[in-house]
């Protein structure tokens, strides 16, 4: 029996934390060649768990070698996994040395899994009346949640209780391993009910009751509306020992025998002299120098012997001396603003530097419903304040300033245009400001933009080999503590409010640092400063204002297609039904192959890298030219995708208030620099085909609004002109030839009046597909033709245009050795893969490169037509706004008395803001929708 003890206790699922080291941390290896980055990866989250909850008692929990009770139960249990790689394998010992030397207690049970081992030892806590953490990324712990015991999601860092269980499997606690039991677990191979998806097993467990109670009441299925009830009927009839067999692998333990009393999980003293040499061993130098600084858990033995009545006096004290230390040790001057003098005298400060540097904190990062929890600043890299808001975070103590107070006086440097701020995300901080209505002006610099514009998406690893070592290092500094920065942003309370200003200020001076090391580069080259002066900062608040208005929906419109959806699948699951001769889930990769290649005997054309059968798109439109069912399955899984990733989403996106869905842009996640759009996506919507134009019908103008669409046309091949300098394509464009009739008229021998409606639909193939670096193989895939033809329409292209041909090896060339292209505008676009040593990564590489100057071009001219038509619609206060950027297309709400002359405007500006060897040409249509409009 464990005594009752005040902090909670700790178990930390070993496993689960190894292997999050393992895929999510980079590659970091001794001098000697020993790989040690799952070391540092785990014992950085395991102190990152003493500092925030202090605990007294702790465990972790490895599994044992060898096999359990499970493994005995089912064969295959597990059997997918790959064997421990070797380079994980032999960092277990030495990080095993390391938990040990903290003090931390660990434990390894013979013949059982550390889940068994963790949850005997929770409900054993929680009986003696402790609150339990289970610190896991592991879904079955779930079915142990309780008053007493919550989860930690090791890779969200969020707690988990029954409501939040509920909420994201949809069953409680007590019905999830019923659940895993039904719908299954690949990672552990547990095969579960052949056809009983996550949606089916929630309204089966729910409706009807646990396994046992819904096995004795199968009758009850046909009572519940399911689509497919009699199918779902027969599969758990079929597959009832499948079923109760599941039950058993997915069944935590909490009775096995353990011999674990409270003193021995009970948090020790560290050995100073073994931590000491194994850092010096592994070369963990910044923990050696703590070690010797006596700072490697000094915050948290700070924190955890301090009675809670005796912190606000050490506050005192700390405010006194104005000195706090980081991790490395270096003394910061670190001021936590408690009153309104000093948050005045910071606010003359910045007025007199006409700069500062500031990051917010919130508490979820979602702008419609963050709340402010603290505000860091900082005017150079030696000393940073840090503001508390009272109410949200220390528990509305009376010596910390109110949110509204702290906004009202940093208003006036917020609006001041003449004082430049830098910070990151800076479109969140504009947002969050404006709930306020405070207008953030003078946004000069956001260091994430500065980072994206040198050197695209890649990763610090990638971006190593174009940095000195001093900016290097500053960018992994920044990426450090953005991460330190993001895990404890929500942890805010008294008890840790010095760790949170340190973390705080830590975080604006690697901002800080960052942006000097990244501004001088930028600076130093004349395109990429004018990108990022003229381009990237500008967009922030347009960006931030289209998301905030929001698009118009007609949700009722919406909800009438989802319906004719499902009757179309409804329709599509019985055809198949019939084929086949019996019901199957058409969504079960495993039972279509089975169906497939067993029973159909159909011939297999591919095979996934397990080696069974393929069932992808690819293979199953090849064997739709000849048989059924495929071409059943994809008429299938494009309705099921619509209706799920579009319809649906749409619909469960919709603000109730004011029936507009919210899109956020992402300015820095392509590497072309074009836009991205998330939830929802509205760039992906398709608008060829009946189903896309009907969900583009749902996107409305208000009343006495029209929608207006305004896309470019044919823009990256009037790029590629521009680029190659081919003499023919630009005189086809000055003399507005339809390009694609005059392609088919040289390759397919024929007169510009004689192309036929499908030799200019294969020209546009072919003009689109070389630009984008496609081979003759891919081209006659795509054309259905044979290779030899592909390579003669290939060859007649390039006789056509050899201005092209030379441009292509002209940037193969480049792109090898440089490793990036350029835009038009001098827009860096890197291609990492271009070094790689597979040569199927590398040639992946160079057609990317062939494209990427006409993409990233047109990218930046779409940024230059935003930014040009919102300053006139800004200035002149005309009742319009742009609502959406789709790619190439600009979509505005226009009032319609106004309507013809907004678009006359919206015409000349966009085709105007960039000027090229060939004329930008808009195509502009207006309608109460967007699909009228398009």
């Amino acid at each position: 029996m464990i005594a009752v003890i005040n902090s909670p206790i700790i178990l930390v699922d070993a496993s689960c934390y190894i292997y999050r080291a393992y895929y999510a941390f980079p590659p970091l290896i001794t001098s000697n060649g020993t790989p040690v980055w799952v070391i540092y990866g785990v014992i950085n989250m395991i102190r990152s768990l003493l500092i925030r909850y202090q605990p007294t008692h702790m465990a972790v929990v490895f599994d044992a070698p060898g096999k359990t009770f499970r493994d005995n139960l089912f064969e295959k249990y597990k059997a997918n996994r790959f064997k421990t790689p070797e380079d994980l394998y032999i960092q277990i010992g030495p990080l095993c040395e390391i938990i040990e030397a903290m003090g931390l207690p660990i434990l390894r049970v013979p013949d059982v899994e550390a889940d068994d081992v963790i949850g005997t030892l929770a409900i054993s806590c929680a009986r003696s009346g402790n609150s339990v953490l289970i610190s896991t990324g592991d879904k079955d712990m779930a079915q142990i949640v309780s008053s007493q015991i919550t989860l930690l999601n090791t890779m969200s860092n969020i707690i988990f209780t029954p409501k939040e269980i509920e909420k994201k499997f949809g069953v409680p606690p007590t019905l999830m391993a019923d659940y895993l039991a039904l719908i299954g677990d690949r990672s552990d191979n547990i095969p579960g009910v052949p056809g009983v998806g996550k949606k089916t097993a929630q309204l089966l467990l729910n409706k009807i009751g646990n396994l046992k109670v819904l096995y004795d009441h199968l009758d009850k299925i046909s009572t519940l509306g399911l689509r497919g009830a009699r199918a779902i009927q027969n599969a758990l009839q079929v597959n009832k020992e499948i079923a109760f067999l599941s039950y058993k692998l997915t069944t935590i333990k909490t009775d096995i025998s353990l011999n674990i009393f409270d003193y021995q999980l009970l948090i020790q003293q560290e050995n100073i002299n073994v931590l000491s040499l194994l850092f010096t061993q592994y070369e963990f130098k910044n923990w050696l120098i703590d070690l010797k600084l006596g700072k490697w858990l000094d915050k948290y033995r700070f924190l955890k012997n301090m009675p809670s009545n005796q912190w606000f006096h050490n506050m005192s004290l700390c405010k006194k001396n104005n000195l706090l230390s980081d991790y490395s040790g270096e003394k910061k001057i670190v001021k936590i603003i408690h009153n309104a003098e000093m948050l005045y005298h910071w606010v003359n400060k910045i007025n007199i530097a006409k700069f500062f540097i500031f990051s917010i904190y919130t508490d979820i990062f979602n702008v419609a419903t963050a709340n402010i929890v603290g505000i860091c600043l900082s005017i150079d890299t030696k000393e940073s304040a840090y503001i508390p808001i009272k109410n949200n975070s220390i528990n509305n103590h009376q010596s910390f300033l109110c949110l509204e107070e702290i906004l009202s006086t940093l208003r006036p440097v917020l609006e001041n245009s003449k004082i430049k701020k830098v910070g990151q995300h800076l479109k969140f901080s504009y947002a969050i400001f404006r709930r306020y209505n405070i207008n953030l002006v003078g946004m000069a610099y956001d260091v994430i933009l500065e980072l994206y514009i040198l050197y695209g998406t890649v990763n610090c690893q990638d971006i190593k080999k174009f940095l000195d070592k001093d900016t290097f290092d500053a960018v992994t500094n920044f990426k450090k503590n953005y991460d330190s920065y993001n895990e404890n942003n929500a942890i805010l309370d008294v008890q840790n409010m010095q760790i949170q200003s340190l973390h705080a200020a830590k975080f604006v001076m690697s901002l800080f640092n960052l942006h000097h090391a990244l501004w001088s580069k930028i600076e130093a080259n004349n395109k990429l400063k004018k990108i990022f002066e003229e381009i990237e900062m500008p967009l922030i608040s347009i960006l931030s204002r289209i998301e905030s208005y929001g698009v118009l929906i007609d949700k009722k419109l919406l909800n009438a297609h989802a319906v004719e959806l499902d009757y179309r699948l409804n329709a599509l699951e019985l055809e198949a039904y019939r084929l086949v001769g019996a019901p199957f889930n058409l969504d079960s990769i495993k039972q279509l192959q089975e169906i497939l290649y067993n029973k159909q005997k159909l011939p297999i054309l591919k095979k996934t890298p397990s080696g069974a059968p393929s069932t992808n798109e690819e293979v199953l439109k090849k064997l739709a030219k000849k048989y059924p069912i495929p071409k059943i399955l994809l008429q299938y899984r494009s309705l099921a995708k619509l209706k799920s990733t579009y319809t649906n989403k749409l619909i469960s996106m919709i603000n109730t208030q004011s029936n507009r869905v919210h899109t956020s842009y992402n300015q820095t996640r392509t590497s072309t620099g074009r836009l991205s759009s998330t939830n929802p996506n509205l760039q992906n919507i398709p608008n060829r085909n009946h189903d896309g134009r009907k969900i583009r019908q749902a996107f409305i103008a208000p009343a006495d609004f029209l929608i207006v669409a305004a896309d470019y046309s044919q823009i990256e091949l009037r790029i590629m002109a521009h680029l190659s300098q081919d003499i023919k394509l630009i005189n086809d464009f000055l003399s507005e030839k339809d390009v694609h009739t005059a392609t088919a008229s040289e390759i397919f021998v024929t007169a510009l009046h004689l192309v036929t409606d499908e030799q200019r639909q294969q020209a546009k193939t072919i003009n689109f597909g070389l630009i984008y670096g496609m081979s003759a193989f891919g081209l006659a895939r795509q054309l259905s033709v044979t290779c030899k033809e592909a390579q003669n329409y290939v060859n007649r292209y390039f006789k056509r245009y050899p201005g092209i041909m030379q441009y292509m090896q002209y940037i193969r060339e480049h792109v090898n050795k440089h490793g990036y292209v350029s835009t038009l505008d001098g827009r860096k676009l890197y291609l990492p893969d271009i070094y790689s040593t597979n040569i199927l990564r590398k040639k992946s590489a160079e057609r990317a490169a062939i494209n990427a100057p006409m993409q990233g071009s047109a990218a930046d001219i779409i940024k230059k037509a935003m930014i040009s038509v919102d300053n006139w619609l800004q200035r002149d206060a005309i009742p319009a706004r742009i609502i959406m950027q789709v790619h190439d297309e600009l979509v505005f709400e226009v009032h319609h008395d106004i309507v013809n002359s907004v678009v006359k405007q919206i015409k000349k500006l966009m085709e105007e803001c960039f000027i090229i060897d060939v004329p930008l040409k808009v195509d502009i249509g207006v309608g109460k929708n967007w699909e009228q409009a398009h």
